[in-house]
Order: structure tokens, then C-alpha cells, then sequence
């Protein structure tokens, strides 16, 4: 690249857009190893030196491409105004992720007798190999994008994404907000004011960033008093843990047990397509006209990467371009966020400032994503398809409920597997709450598009969708009735496991036959054609 190419790439405002974009990736790392490590029980180690380093990589390659685009928008145009569209680790599927896929499969390999650190090898293959799948179908879907946007209904994609966001990204860190309410509520009044509130603190400071130091020095100085929370106090490991992000081909061996996991590994892939031609629109409405395959090619490239190198979670362009425009950045908060993301992966820094900040601190910002991406779905979606945005949040509160009933921390596993199979004239409460939330996503992306097409009075599409997930349930696509979510064939089933399939199949089926049926009627008359895709 020139040396003239980096004219206009760097400006004051740049520093703001550093601090917002790099203290939301470190967030995203921070409660990916928090999760697998504090609560899942993961080896420190595999977490940072294996899983970080390719994951970091991808942000780097990712942030350093948008940012030539950037470059390259600027030459073409001549403008000197030209912001780079944010990239980074996309929050609802890398917390997703975490919870449903790498957390359960570690589970499940120590059940099996593997010894902690070969389980947490066997679970980071398998979260290798889910990027791939994941890279590939991004791969594919950035050549179909505008398909996927017609295909499925606004409150279907945003809806599952909102649900998401309630149940996985604001509910999980709210918990870590209150354990140590002195740093954490500080912390959030700080973003909120900032971010939803727009006040301005004095000397124009980040709001992010005065959230994270104002939250860190508070931890650091009440802790050692006890004056944060019920926990003890322990000073950080001082230790860069980071590694090379050579490529692996562990995600080989990793494939066959990440099959079961296809349900939760493809519609987050779909999801991200879906909010990457949303955030290029968003782009295109602030000025800056990228085009839409070259930004979703980009992020399924990154995404292909990281998987190759050892990542275990997705890139994804952030929906705040004109926001990062409005503070007067350019290419430079993209190229500097790329740099520290990624070498700091590499080095170990990004490991150290996850252990040296609280969580408290940055679980703010995650409160503060979740709650966007739950205004947004209700905003774009036309308004009376709120009920079916509403209806989607249900399966990924289902799932949260599932996973923390099932945590051994929260109920002895003999007992878990005693509840699911208690006799009664319904379905065991526990049962029916695991297999609602198995297969959340898809399920929500159906739920929201089979009501938003009801309310439309397209009955003939809501039989469609409701036969999809009448063969879905059959088997085990979406909820599936085994407690690890997997896939099978029904009549292979044991016990009342067994009845869970046939009778949501039976039951899906027979209320898209009642649709039908209804769709003949004369008093179901559809609404003025309008297009309710994304």
C-alpha cells in the first residue's frame, strides 16, 4: 500500500472508535473465558494459548481488510471522510456458543472418563470444527444474501437475535453486575448515560472506557477490604499466556462429534449473514457505499481462518458504523483495534487484560449490546409484527433455564436425569424445558416467521413453516429431547424421551393442517401485499 493511501486514515476520532471497538472484542474474549473456565471448569491454558491465538487472528485479518476498503472507498471517492466498518468477535454466537457447544461438549467427554485436559482438547476440536461449518455456509450465503433476507421474515432473524440477546447476552452478565454491585452498577449507569443516554463526560471521555478504568480502579481498591462482593479478593496472574495461530488440523477429528451441534452451529452462521447485509445497508444510509459481498465474503473468510488456526469463535461486522462516523473516526480505530486484538491474542496481553479487568466491569457492555439488539428487532420489524418478535425470545430463555438446571453446580446430575423422566399426565416439566431450548435458534427463527406470516393472514406460509417444524422435531433438529441436544433417529429412543418427537411432530402437523384448512375460509383474507423479509 502507498504511503499516500494512509492520508485521512487516522484522526482523533479514531481514538474514541479504538477504545468502543477493542473494549468490546476484549469483552467478548473476557466472558468466553470466563464461561469455559470459571464455569465450565476448562483448563486455563487451552483456553488462552489455543483457543485466543486464532481467534485473534481472524479480528486482525478481518479489521486490516475493512480498513483497505476503507482506504480504497476514500481514493476512489475522494473523500477524507470515510469511516471503515467495524469488525470484531460477534457477541450472541460466540456467548452461544460457549454455553451450548464448547461448555457441553467438555461436559460430555469427562462423562465419558477422558481426564479434564483431553476433554478440553476433544471440545476445542469440536469448536474448531463448528467454525468451519459455520465459515463454510457464511461462505456460501454471501453470494445468496438478498435470499436469506426475502426467504425469512424480519421477526424471525431479529426476533431469535433478540432472544439472544435477553437471555444469553444481557441476563448472564447481569449476574456478574450484581454479584459485585459497587463496581458493576457504577459501571452500567456509566454506558447507559453515555450509550443510551448520549451525555457526553467531561473532556469528551469515551464512555466505554471510563466505565472499565472507573469500574477497575473501584475493584482494585475496595477488594482488598472485602467491599466488593461476597467473593475473595486475589490479585491477577501476571502471566502473558497467548501462542502462534499455526494451522491445526485437530478440527478433523472434531467433526463427527460436532455433527450433533449442527442445529446451533448453522442458523448463527445465518444470523450473522443477516445482520451483515443490515450493517452494509446501515453503512450505505451513512455515506459510505461498501458492497455488500465483499463485506460478507470478508467476515466468512475471517471466520474460515480463525477455525483453521484454532479460533472457536465467529467475525462479524458490528452494527454501529454510523456511530463510530459520528465520532469522527476513519480507518485508523479499525487498523489499531486489528493490531491489538490480534498480536495481543498472540502475545498474551489480550489474556492478561481479560484476567486484570473485572467482569463486572465489562459486563456492562454486553448489557448494553443486548438491550440495542432488542431495540432494534422491535424498531425494524413492522409494528404489528411485535408479537412474533415476542414469541421468539421464548426458546433462548428456554435454554438458559436448561442449561443452569442442568449445571451440576445448581442440581446433582443423578438428580437432572431423575427429573427428566418423572411420570405424570404431561410431559415432565424439566423435559419439555430441555427440549424447547434445544435448537433455540432455529426454533426462534421458525416461531417468529411462522407468527409474523399468521398475522400477515398467509396461513398457506405459516402450514409451511409449521411442517418444517414438525420434521424437525422428528428428529431432534430442534427440540430434541436428549439433554445434550443432539440429533437422532426418533424410534431409536428410550423411555418417554421416545414420545417427545412423535408428539410435537403430530402436533405441528396437525395445526398446519388446521391452517390450511383455514386459508379456504372466506373471513381469512391476507393483507395488501408487503414484503416482510429482511
Amino acid at each position: 500500500m502507498k504511503p499516500s493511501s494512509f492520508r485521512g486514515a487516522f484522526s482523533l476520532g479514531d481514538i474514541n472508535g479504538f477504545f468502543g471497538l477493542m473494549f468490546d472484542n476484549l469483552t467478548v474474549l473476557s466472558f468466553l473465558a470466563g464461561i469455559l473456565v470459571y464455569g465450565f471448569g476448562f483448563p486455563a491454558d487451552i483456553v488462552f494459548t489455543r483457543m485466543f491465538p486464532g481467534t485473534a487472528l481472524g479480528v486482525l485479518f478481518g479489521d486490516l481488510v475493512y480498513s483497505w476498503m476503507a482506504l480504497r472507498l476514500a481514493r476512489r471517492t475522494g473523500r477524507r471522510d470515510v469511516t471503515a466498518m467495524p469488525l470484531g468477535l460477534d457477541t450472541p454466537s460466540t456467548i452461544g456458543i460457549a454455553l451450548t457447544i464448547l461448555g457441553p461438549a467438555f461436559v460430555s467427554m469427562k462423562n465419558a472418563g477422558l481426564p479434564a485436559h483431553d476433554a478440553a482438547v476433544v471440545a476445542w476440536q469440536v469448536g474448531t470444527a463448528s467454525m468451519i461449518v459455520i465459515g463454510i455456509v457464511k461462505l456460501g450465503l454471501s453470494f445468496a444474501g438478498g435470499w436469506v433476507r426475502r426467504a425469512v421474515p424480519q421477526a424471525g432473524l431479529l426476533g431469535s437475535l433478540a432472544g439472544i440477546g435477553l437471555a444469553l447476552i444481557g441476563a448472564v452478565p447481569l449476574i456478574d453486575i450484581f454479584g459485585m454491585p459497587v463496581v458493576g452498577l457504577i459501571a452500567l449507569g456509566i454506558v447507559l448515560a453515555t450509550l443510551a443516554a448520549g451525555i457526553r463526560l467531561p473532556g469528551n471521555v469515551p464512555g466505554v472506557f471510563a466505565a472499565v478504568v472507573i469500574g477497575s480502579v473501584l475493584y482494585y481498591t475496595l477488594g482488598p477490604a472485602g467491599l466488593t462482593g461476597g467473593g475473595v479478593f486475589s490479585w491477577p496472574s501476571a502471566d502473558f499466556r497467548g501462542g502462534l495461530p499455526l494451522p491445526t488440523l485437530g478440527f478433523i477429528d472434531g467433526f463427527v462429534p460436532a455433527l450433533k451441534y449442527l442445529p446451533l452451529a448453522v442458523p448463527f452462521a445465518v444470523l450473522t449473514v443477516a445482520g451483515g447485509i443490515n450493517t452494509t445497508e446501515s453503512a450505505r444510509a451513512a455515506g459510505d457505499e461498501y458492497r455488500t459481498r465483499d463485506i460478507l465474503l470478508t467476515e466468512a473468510l475471517t471466520t474460515l481462518l480463525a477455525g483453521f488456526t484454532g479460533g472457536v469463535a465467529q467475525t462479524t461486522p458490528y452494527i454501529g458504523h454510523p456511530a463510530y462516523k459520528r465520532m469522527g473516526a476513519r480507518a485508523g480505530y479499525t487498523i489499531l483495534t486489528g493490531l491489538f486484538i490480534g498480536v495481543g491474542g498472540m502475545v498474551g496481553a489480550v489474556s492478561f487484560f481479560v484476567e486484570l479487568i473485572p467482569r463486572a466491569a465489562l459486563a456492562p457492555i454486553l448489557v448494553f449490546v443486548a438491550l440495542d439488539i432488542m431495540t432494534q428487532a422491535y424498531a425494524v420489524c413492522p409494528r404489528r409484527h411485535a408479537w412474533a418478535v415476542g414469541f421468539a425470545f421464548f426458546p433462548s430463555v428456554m435454554r438458559l433455564l436448561a442449561i443452569k438446571l442442568g449445571d451440576t453446580a445448581y442440581v446433582a446430575q443423578e438428580t437432572f436425569q431423575r427429573l427428566l423422566n418423572l411420570p405424570g399426565k404431561a410431559l415432565p416439566e424439566l423435559l419439555t424445558v430441555v427440549a424447547l431450548g434445544n435448537g433455540f435458534i432455529l426454533t426462534a427463527m421458525l416461531w417468529g416467521a411462522f407468527l409474523a406470516e399468521t398475522i400477515e393472514r398467509r396461513l398457506h406460509m405459516s402450514a409451511l413453516y409449521l411442517l418444517v417444524l414438525a420434521v424437525f422435531s422428528l428428529f431432534g433438529i430442534v427440540h430434541s429431547s436428549s439433554p445434550d441436544g443432539g440429533m437422532y433417529l426418533p424410534w431409536t429412543l428410550e423411555g418417554l424421551a421416545r414420545s417427545v418427537p412423535y408428539q410435537w411432530a403430530t402436533a405441528y402437523a396437525a395445526l398446519a393442517a388446521l391452517f390450511l384448512l383455514l386459508s379456504f375460509t372466506r373471513g381469512v383474507v391476507p393483507r395488501p401485499h408487503e414484503h416482510i423479509g429482511g
